[in-house]
């Protein structure tokens, strides 16, 4: 989710496969312009420019009734989760 607009985003897509020999980001990028979405969730970050709003990095797994079962919000952009815990928190919904 990126308070960025697709036309920001689909240029964000096309720089990573130009500078990576044609490497193509294979899923798909969420636009949130106004940053509704972001403020709703509780992940804006007040820290952001003004004329860029900015969420904390945030990985949520979710059912497919809607339900959240795992999130992760950290507001160290270096500091991410890892691939193991986000793949346990996928077992446990099946």
């Amino acid at each position: 989710m990126s308070a960025e607009s697709r036309e920001n985003l689909q240029r964000m897509v096309d720089n990573v496969a130009e500078e990576n020999e044609g490497y193509r980001i294979d899923f798909t990028m969420a636009s949130d312009e106004g940053a509704a979405i972001i403020k709703r969730y509780g992940i804006f970050n007040a820290n952001s420019p003004d004329d860029r709003p900015l969420p904390h990095p945030t990985v949520y797994v979710i059912d497919r009734e809607g339900l959240v079962h795992w999130k992760f919000t950290e507001v160290d952009y270096r500091i991410r989760p890892e691939n193991a815990d986000i793949l346990a928190a996928l077992e446990e919904i099946g």
